[in-house]
């Protein structure tokens, strides 16, 4: 039911999903959907957390499989800037509808401070594994963390209203010059990425 919430709101938009949309998708009533999330809110809040649960456990797994610290930040970046579903414009799209509501609604502010946290969180490790393997300069992590997630949220605004001048490739250029000129270390251009479908 989450995956068809899910398919529900990228192609419509939260604003234009209603109850009995998710309920035509899986096949179900109305009256079972509120059942299971109540609310019209507390669905997206859910969709939301399925959807970053299942980012993380598919590119966070791919990440750590990567030898180098400068490749797991790489590899990280590319996953915002370049993910490897063929629409990511639908990925962030779904953010900016969480953006918007999670001023005036606790339960999806809480959803997105938990992802906020736990990208940071995730930009941290490999930051400091980094600087014990020597392979970055002394920075203070916080502050990369916070900045780096901040910018590259601000990149994913550009992908999601599609602006001509800041393509993924491009948001990928900027974040990867921006966090190789804090940390010391070179950066080559992305090869494209191939997409494979999901979100």
């Amino acid at each position: 039911m989450l995956r068809a919430a899910l398919e529900v709101i990228l192609e419509r938009g939260y604003a234009e999903t209603r109850i009995a949309d998710v309920a035509e998708r899986t096949g179900t009533s109305p009256a079972l959907v509120i059942y299971y999330f109540k609310t019209r809110d507390q669905l997206l809040t859910e969709t939301i957390r399925y959807s970053e649960d299942t980012w993380y456990a598919e590119n966070l797994r791919r990440m750590e499989a990567i030898p180098t610290a400068a490749g797991r930040l790489a590899e990280a970046i590319a996953m915002i800037c370049l993910p490897e579903n063929p629409e990511p414009r639908l990925y962030w799209l779904l953010w900016l509808d969480l953006w918007a509501f999670s001023p005036r609604n606790p339960g999806v502010a809480a959803v997105r401070e938990k992802s906020d946290e736990r990208w940071r969180d995730a930009i941290r490790s490999i930051v400091l594994a980094g600087q014990e393997a020597g392979e970055f300069a002394s920075v203070d992590v916080d502050d990369f963390a916070i900045t780096l997630s901040a910018l590259l949220d601000g990149l994913a605004v550009q992908i999601a209203l599609e602006d001509r001048e800041v393509p993924p490739q491009r948001t990928y250029d900027l974040a990867m010059r921006f966090a190789g000129e804090q940390l010391g270390f070179d950066t080559k251009p992305a090869a494209k990425r191939a997409g494979k479908g999901g979100s």
